[in-house]
């Protein structure tokens, strides 16, 4: 098994994504599982995924909610560009949807209202998540929904704000 940063070891792969691919690991000096999003190797010579990569565990990492996915660390050993996040314990809405079909209107409303809760704390914080689709938003063994991957969320500075035509 791989371990990264001297504390984190990799057990097995849990999902991925076009930029990076995320495993499920266990810390070793907090004695818990969590997981950790690495950068795919191909991008990691090109400096603009690199920062985009940056940009995703800062804009996560700023943010506090009971349904955003926590950042707790971040790291980058060798070539290896990784962030260390809370694991989610359940599945992907894309992944329900699939399994379901058509959901029943009052957990959609459930899962919408948390998600707005989600944004709503984001947006006061500048950030624009830029992806929100079911792929993003896991939903726990309890049935709370936790946004993830900020990967092209973008921090508005006022010119952007102000500017005509932009979002």
């Amino acid at each position: 098994r791989r371990l990264l940063a001297g504390r984190y070891e990799l057990i097995e792969k849990i999902g991925e994504g076009g930029m990076a691919v995320v495993y499920k690991a266990r810390c070793r000096l907090l004695n818990r599982y969590v997981a950790i999003k690495i950068l795919r190797p191909e991008f990691t010579k090109d400096e603009t995924f690199v920062d985009n990569f940056k940009k995703e565990s800062q804009a996560a990492a700023g943010l506090t909610h009971p349904n955003i996915v926590s950042v707790f660390d971040v790291g980058k050993e060798g070539n290896i560009n990784f962030i260390v996040m809370e694991l989610v314990e359940g599945k992907p809405l894309s992944q329900i949807i699939a399994e379901k079909g058509k959901m029943d209107y009052k957990e959609v409303i459930d899962i919408s209202r948390q998600i707005a809760s989600a944004l709503s704390l984001a947006h006061k914080n500048q950030i624009i998540h830029r992806d929100v689709k079911p792929h993003n938003v896991l939903i726990n063994s309890n049935g709370v929904a936790k946004l993830a991957d900020f990967g092209i969320a973008r921090a508005v500075d006022q010119s952007n704000v102000t500017e005509s035509n932009k979002v």
